[in-house]
């Protein structure tokens, strides 16, 4: 017997050591008979990571738990009762008074309907740690049923170390498990968690948020029984754009064992575990374990119904620079949002005429079935004024999130209609941007999509005239579709120069992961010239592809070696372009491989560096922060003769790896030079006198504007002319969409909300003096921007809002002069900044039962208004030229 007796001893440390060196504990159970009862605390809140002096929402709640044993079959799978009793909430009292003290929290008092709901008990099927179902009773409200699943999701736990997924109020996620003694720790990856979709964000994450949780939990497990539980999680959310203004979720759970058991109710004798369900009192349907998405019912929301019966038909003058209008823009969104489709008739047919524009904006944005119906049914294409129909399609074409249902609604109004030349053309480009934004959110295989896609590549294929066949190509680079590379290259290749330029130019639209080897070698054969002879500026616009594409060492350096044999312009262009990759900033794609070059002293050399010419190509930063980079590029092209052939002004945003093109806009003019009867170069055709624009705002290319075409037309444009400047875009943008509902461990829901609105007002002219030979250009943006961020916690008892409102105004100058009656041209760039007014403004709200509270802080500023200084040559002669116009 001791020899039986001590081969079980050793057969039982082995088996401990084992255990132990894997990382496990024993088998968690309950026992039958036995009444567990848990003290349960949880603590939520919510604070401005902004406004550290303005107190948040906070909440604290405490309740008895009560778990038992109904019945376990031989697989060990048990059937849990959990019942809550007794829960206790109050929350953070008012602000501080005057004397600094602060109240007492302040109880929160339950209806009856909630605390009856509480109590009813919820059933879980329970295997060793590892919830594997559970039942209750569906018609629970929404907020008491997922405070329920919030406790049992306490209940979810493995006692060995590893990775697993597990379901839980959360959702669908991946959690890691470490062991030590009688600990078992849990990290949830909240990030991979998988739920159903019931928000939406833009497209674009330059314009929506960050978002970084975090979640621990801590269990206590002692002979085999769960001792306590310690859940902790954490939510930073805030702007990409600033993550100084978000928002700060914390939340903590607590499972303590209060006392020891005591006897509890027999289980159940019972063949299945439907069986026992079945002879417990009340309906026991099967329950997700992921949160239920809560919908909170606004009361002081705007109607569009109390709109209309208010509206006296007064025409009200509204400046889309101003940030008054931009709110304005946001309210409509909202009232359009929650309308009914005869009422948005309504109002687009009462409105007055000056305010169309800004209501059919309103109505695209809102991104309703009923908002859309209503366009559908309003806009007439066959009759109404063009203005309004490219702002219709301008609306579409920017859209942060567009649906299938809008570009249905684009490809029904363009659908087999004689329309004006400029709505047609707007509408082939607001196309193209449509089929690219659904491609992007992986909605390619709509039926919408597919006939958009076809739509632009049948025209393409049937278009005879020039212009038609640009606008085309134009759309296919607002979409960027890798299928539509080899369509682009053929064009690139063997069209006429401004068939070329318009694919080359939709190319560059392409990420770099999209430029591949055989696009690379078709620009290699067009800016080296190996097929055929190209205009100039197809040359350039293929040398650029090659030059911030991924550049290979090998093209830099051909490309270098090229200039000694180019004209002087085209060559001082080049060079200028490689040196200013130089000095840009770090993220710029090329800089490495072109500071590798540079350092061969083989290129980097007077011979390379010392040619002669005015052209220029400069970039740098506008604003630096810690989220956010903006810059400023300036390209100037000239001919031999010293007239501009070609600018384009660039700027770009740079957030968390994201590019964006803010605004790029081209002027070019040729047959300048021809006019003055300067030679024209063996070899090329003499260009037709023309000047032109092309933009593209928020990665949306526009419509073309043609300043002139000819001799004839320039003279009429410079005895007609008004003196006005051209208007590139006016409106409002909706460039921030965001809602996103984020599940608490308790069981509570945060709604994220976030709208950002533009109001823009962008205008360029250019200026020819033949007899003071001058050229001057300007571009002017004035705008203004509102952003609303609010987070809105919804519990059974307590609900709280954080909300965040910023607004600025602005307004930037960029204008060019030239003089061409001395030599060297002279050449004055001036970009300026006028000064910028801003407010920000905090507030936190709080409900309980019948109380209410709202609390707010703000600030507000002005920022100084700047000249920036692009470099000293050009600060130089512009001191020279504007002295002389004194």
């Amino acid at each position: 017997m001791n020899l039986q007796a001590g081969l079980g001893y050793i057969c039982l440390l082995c088996f401990s050591f084992v255990s132990t060196t894997k990382g496990g504990l024993q088998l968690l159970s309950f026992q039958p008979k036995t009444l567990y009862q848990y003290h349960y605390t949880l603590d939520v809140r919510l604070d401005h990571t902004s406004t550290p002096s303005l107190q948040g929402a906070w909440l604290r709640a405490e309740a008895l738990v009560q778990l038992c044993r109904l019945w376990r079959d031989q697989d060990r799978e048990e059937l849990l009762q959990v019942q809550v009793r007794d829960l206790k909430a109050r929350h953070e009292p008012e602000e501080e008074s005057q004397d600094g003290t602060r109240g007492l929290p302040a109880e929160i008092a339950l209806s009856q309907e909630s605390q009856a709901e509480l109590q009813q008990p919820v059933f879980i099927s329970w295997s060793s740690g590892k919830v594997k179902a559970a039942y209750g009773n569906e018609a629970e409200s929404i907020l008491i049923s997922n405070l329920k699943r919030g406790i049992i999701s306490l209940l979810q736990l493995q006692p060995h170390a590893g990775t697993a997924v597990e379901e839980d109020v959360s959702g669908s996620c991946q959690v890691t498990y470490t062991v030590s003694n009688h600990s078992i720790t849990k990290t949830k990856d909240l990030l991979s968690c998988v739920k159903p979709n019931s928000g939406f964000a833009s497209i674009n994450r330059i314009f929506g948020l960050k978002w970084q949780p975090t979640s621990r939990s801590q269990y206590m497990v002692k002979e085999n029984l769960l001792q306590s539980v310690l859940a902790e999680e954490s939510h930073m959310v805030s702007l990409a754009l600033k993550s100084t203004t978000g928002i700060k979720i914390s939340s903590r759970q607590q499972l303590q064992l209060a006392s020891p058991p005591i006897p509890g109710p027999a289980e159940v004798a019972a063949q299945s575990l439907k069986d026992v369900l079945a002879g417990m009192k009340g309906q026991h349907q099967p329950l997700g374990m992921a949160s239920l998405p809560f919908r909170r019912v606004c009361t002081h929301c705007p109607s569009l119904r109390a709109y209309l019966k208010a509206f006296d038909s007064q025409r009200v003058k509204m400046d889309t620079s101003r940030a008054a209008t931009t709110w304005q823009f946001q309210r409509f969104i909202q009232m359009l949002r929650s309308a009914k489709k005869r009422d948005v008739l309504q109002l687009l047919r009462t409105v007055p005429e000056e305010i169309l524009p800004f209501v059919v904006e309103a109505a695209v944005a809102a991104q309703s079935v009923a908002s859309f119906a209503a366009l559908s049914d309003f806009l007439d294409f066959s009759k109404m004024p063009s203005s309004l129909l490219e702002k219709f399609l301008y609306a579409a074409a920017f859209s942060p999130r567009p649906s299938g249902q809008l570009l249905h609604l684009v490809l029904d109004k363009l659908d087999g209609k004689q329309l004006a030349p400029e709505v047609h053309e707007t509408g082939i480009l607001a196309m193209g941007s449509l089929v690219g934004k659904l491609c992007h959110q992986k909605l390619c295989g709509l039926q919408e999509v597919e006939h958009g896609v076809e739509t632009i590549l049948r025209g393409l294929r049937d278009a005879e005239e020039e212009s038609e066949i640009v606008i085309y190509l134009l759309a296919l680079g607002n979409a960027a579709l890798p299928e539509t590379i080899p369509t682009l290259l053929a064009h690139a290749e063997e069209g006429p120069t401004m068939v070329a330029i318009a694919a080359i130019s939709a190319l560059q639209r392409f990420p770099a992961q999209h430029i591949s080897s055989k696009v690379k070698q078709a620009m290699r054969r067009i800016f080296h010239e190996k097929r055929k002879s190209y205009e100039k500026t197809c040359r350039l616009a293929a040398a650029e592809i090659l030059l911030d594409k991924e550049p290979l060492t090998m093209d830099v350096i051909n490309i270098l070696l090229a200039t000694n044999e180019l004209e002087t312009e085209m060559a001082k262009f080049l060079l200028l372009k490689v040196q200013s990759s130089l000095y840009a900033h770090r993220h710029y794609p090329s800089r490495k491989i072109m500071k590798d070059i540079m350092g061969d002293p083989r290129i980097n050399n007077y011979n390379f560096f010392s040619k002669a010419g005015i052209s220029s190509s400069f970039s740098g930063p506008l604003t630096v922060t810690q989220d956010l980079l903006s810059t400023f590029g300036l390209d100037l092209l000239f001919l031999e003769g010293g007239f501009l052939r070609k600018s384009v002004s660039d700027f770009s945003l740079l957030s968390h790896g994201q590019h964006l093109h803010a605004a790029q806009v081209t002027i070019e003019a040729q047959g300048m030079d021809s006019m003055l009867e300067e030679n024209v170069l063996e070899g090329e055709e003499e260009p037709e006198l023309m000047a032109g624009m092309s933009a593209i705002f928020f990665d949306v290319q526009l419509r073309p504007i043609i300043f002139f075409q000819g001799y004839t037309d320039l003279m009429a444009k410079i005895l007609l002319s008004s003196g006005e400047p051209t208007s590139l875009v006016k409106g409002n943008l909706l460039l921030m969409d965001h809602h996103q509902l984020i599940p608490l461990q308790p069981g509570f829901q945060v709604a994220i909300k976030l709208q950002g609105s533009l109001g823009l007002d962008i205008s360029a002219g250019m200026d020819v003096s033949i007899w003071e030979q001058e050229l001057k250009t300007s571009i002017s943006a004035r705008g203004s921007l509102a952003i609303d961020f609010q987070a809105e916690l919804d519990t059974p008892f307590f609900q709280a809002t954080l909300r965040s409102q910023t607004e600025a105004e602005t307004s930037v100058q960029f204008d060019t002069m030239l003089r061409f009656s001395s030599s060297p041209v002279l050449m004055c760039l001036q970009l300026r900044e006028e000064q910028v007014p801003y407010r920000e403004i905090f507030t936190v709200s709080k409900s309980a039962g019948s109380q209410s509270s709202t609390t707010q802080k703000g600030r507000q500023g002005t920022m100084p208004g700047k000249e920036f200084a692009l470099h000293q040559a050009n600060s130089k002669v512009c001191n020279l030229l504007l002295a002389a116009e004194e």
